[in-house]
């Protein structure tokens, strides 16, 4: 089975954050890594993953979490440290931790409401939510505190 999903058109697009070259790599390594998805959906996920990581660190504190394909883009992402630490301190201006949850951990008000406040933190962060791609939160990927440069409370 190959995951081809059509790419809407929106008015800011996400993967004008990163380079068409970053991109091209980041694409190729989820289409290794998940032979399930084509490389047109990987451009995709690299966007979304884009947009998420800069609504994250704008967003501190909001409690916000990948679907689990943009979570796919996000481990992709955080394997090429040197462009997704200058991605960060570009878009974000500090660097951005991926922070997963342990397994017993759970979101306070449920996982449609961390997706849904997500998307709107991507929303009001100005960049164009692909919908098809944000159908469920990753299971164990929740970030703490907004997804920025602060340790887990507890």
């Amino acid at each position: 089975m190959t995951i081809a999903l059509e790419r809407p058109v929106g008015t800011t697009d996400p993967p004008t954050l990163l380079t068409p070259e970053v991109t091209d790599r980041l694409a190729r390594r989820i289409t290794t890594d998940h032979p399930d998805i084509d490389s047109a959906t990987a451009h995709r996920i690299i966007g979304q993953t884009a947009a998420f990581i800069a609504a994250s660190g704008q967003q501190p504190g909001q409690n916000l979490a990948p679907s689990k394909l943009v979570d796919v883009g996000w481990h992709a992402f955080v394997l090429h440290t040197v462009d997704y630490a200058e991605f960060c301190q570009r878009v974000v201006g500090h660097f951005v931790h991926h922070v997963p949850t342990d397994e017993d951990e759970e979101t306070p008000d449920g996982p449609q409401a961390t997706r849904e406040r997500t998307l709107t933190a991507i929303t009001a962060a100005g960049y164009t939510v692909d919908l098809e791609l944000w159908g469920t939160t990753a299971d164990c990927n929740q970030c703490h505190a907004g997804c920025h440069d602060s340790p887990k409370s507890g």
